[in-house]
């Protein structure tokens, strides 16, 4: 222990001074930069304008508002090719989502042999979520300040550096701190990613490109279940984050080489008390919600936690309404659409995330499946939303939202009913063909949902309604599983109390029944009758446990099943966005830069 210690000092100073080193390095840069107006989603350079014009055939070569620059150019010299930025910024976006991914399988694993509960584990995943949605907001701050190439190299390393920190983990305190670190790098992809995709394609090709988008975005999900359950079982769960090292350095290797600055730089005032407000307050909800599992919900610590939560968040929405520059402008809850898709679109995240934890808990700790057979179980129905992305994306290009959501959720409501009856004997096919039509339900509503309501805003919001939506549906996601995991431990706990209730020593039918079988079983067993005794109380306590967790779990897809209801109801009321000249012709930040 002592060795590691000092070798955790000695890394932690090798971190301080080569970040000490970078930004002392951009110093006289940032000094020279012009004063500008905080966004919370980047804004884009004048070349990425540029390509984005050429892309879509509105390029004037004379145009003088947009001039030819080389700022945005890899390492200072050459062009920037709109597929290679984007080939970089998806490997980046791949490697975080298949990271994700991979730790579900293995929480039952990391449970026994880091000793913990489900509601202490839950947090390698809700804590990766929250981490990852209140990055948003603060990575426009720093990518305006450093620039984009900088800030996604810094997030790469982080998320590299973080993956390493989880393989050597001594215990589950190391492994959550390196998840910290990997979210933190994670955080600031999405934002880039979205800033080159909403400035390159225009709002009525946006369906496609997201679909297209999200071929890439579900491959991860879809080998990383099985990879992890063939990991874990052939070999050790800590392999899970070795993997992702080569890919993460291939990455970092390819962006020092090939990314330039693809947003502006500028000196931008940063809103730290709204940034304060909104982690404080996020962060104890979220803990409020996985400690009421077992502490349970009137518990000093849960209230008082959710309490400052509460607070937090309503000092957040009074601070960004009267801020001068506020970290996400709250205007964009002023268009109904976008206020609607945004809810509908967290709701579903609460939902979908959940059931990624509380599938592989039944399957491997009571139905004793393998960590492989739990994998494969969830590659097919990832596979087919997959396949259906970029169908639902044409779809909507020609119809809109509505109707796909209503189909979406109505799949998803019925599926997520259904798995609220699960047994000790629901067949494996039975589970496997649900998880698939709840996935082939979820296709159609996971990218058109909010690009829906992003049409809907005018260009000067669109940084922060992307911001916002990003946010809120990260941290619905992992409220979600916090609240669902919570529902789980503290209904097994309930069930478990009524069998006890029920095989009690003062009950004479039972303890005549028990009697008999402790005979019988020293009968067949040649124990002793004591001994045999000893053996059935194990075995029905055994037992007990076992219907008490699948009954918990049930009893949490039964409120996953009402949270998808809400939804249903509120997606027949979303509606068409009209093309509007004012906002609808150009590219998103067009008007910015003229």
């Amino acid at each position: 222990m002592n060795a590691y210690v000092v070798g955790y000092v000695l890394f932690s100073l090798l971190i301080l001074l080569t970040a000490n080193w970078m930004f002392t390095g951009r110093r006289r840069r940032r000094k020279q930069l012009a004063e500008g107006r905080y966004s919370p989603i980047p804004e884009p350079s004048p070349l990425l304008v540029e390509m984005s014009e050429e892309l879509n055939g509105e390029h004037h070569p004379n145009n003088d508002s947009v001039p030819h620059t080389r700022s945005a150019s890899p390492r200072g010299g050459g062009e920037i090719h709109v597929g290679q930025l984007l080939t970089v910024l998806m490997l980046g976006a791949f490697v975080a989502i298949l990271n994700q991914t991979l730790i579900n399988v293995a929480i039952p694993h990391i449970m026994m042999d880091f000793n913990v509960t489900a509601n202490v584990v839950q947090w390698l995943t809700t804590g990766y979520m929250l981490v990852n949605g209140v990055m948003i907001p603060i990575t426009a701050f720093l990518i305006e300040r450093f620039g984009s190439r900088f800030m996604f190299l810094t997030a790469m390393i982080l998320f590299t550096v973080g993956a390493l920190v989880c393989a050597l983990a001594p215990n589950f305190p190391i492994l959550m701190s390196g998840r910290v670190i990997q979210a933190a790098g994670a955080g600031i992809i999405m934002p880039l990613m979205m800033t080159v995709f909403l400035t390159v394609f225009l709002p009525e090709k946006r369906g496609s490109a997201m679909g297209t988008m999200g071929i890439a975005m579900i491959f991860a999900p879809a080998i990383g279940p099985t990879l992890s359950g063939w990991l874990v079982q052939t070999y050790t769960w800590r392999l899970l984050f070795y993997i992702v090292l080569p890919i993460g350095l291939l990455d970092i290797i390819l962006a020092f080489f090939l990314m330039g600055n693809v947003t502006k730089m500028s000196k931008v005032k940063f809103d730290f008390w709204g940034f304060l407000f909104s982690t404080v307050g996020f962060g104890g909800l979220l803990f409020a919600f996985s400690e009421a599992g077992s502490a349970g919900w009137l518990s000093f610590r849960v209230l008082g936690t959710m309490i400052v939560g509460i607070l937090s968040l309503i000092a957040f929405v009074w601070r960004e309404l009267t801020a001068q520059e506020p970290m996400i402008d709250l205007r964009v809850f002023t268009y109904n659409v976008f206020t609607l898709t945004t809810i509908v679109s967290s709701i579903i995240n609460m939902a979908m995330f959940a059931a990624m934890i509380l599938l592989p808990i039944y399957l491997q700790n009571i139905r004793g499946f393998t960590p492989l057979a739990s994998g494969l179980l969830l590659l097919p129905g990832a596979i087919l939303m997959g396949i259906m992305q970029p169908i639902s994306g044409m779809i909507f290009d020609r119809i809109g939202a509505r109707w796909l959501a209503v189909v979406g959720l109505i799949i998803t409501t019925i599926t997520t009913w259904e798995f609220s009856k699960l047994t000790a004997d629901t067949p494996y096919a039975h589970i496997l063909l649900l998880y698939c039509l709840r996935m082939f339900g979820m296709s159609f509503m996971m990218m058109t949902i909010m690009t829906e309501g992003m049409n809907q805003l005018p260009r000067h919001l669109h940084s922060h309604g992307t911001a916002m939506s990003n946010t809120l549906r990260q941290v619905a996601g992992s409220l979600g599983t916090a609240l669902l995991v919570t529902v789980m431990s503290s209904r097994a706990d309930f069930h478990m109390g009524n069998f006890g209730n029920t095989f009690t020593s003062t009950n004479p039918s039972i303890v005549s029944q028990l009697s008999h079988l402790s005979q019988g079983f020293a009968v067949m067993a040649h124990l002793p009758v004591e001994t045999a005794g000893k053996l059935v109380s194990t075995l029905l306590y055994a037992t007990a446990m076992k219907e008490s967790t699948i009954n918990g779990i049930n009893d949490a897809f039964i409120i996953a099943t009402a949270i998808t209801a809400v939804a249903l109801v509120l997606s027949f009321f979303i509606s068409r966005v009209k093309n509007k000249t004012n906002f609808m012709t150009k590219s998103p930040f067009s008007n910015s830069l003229s």
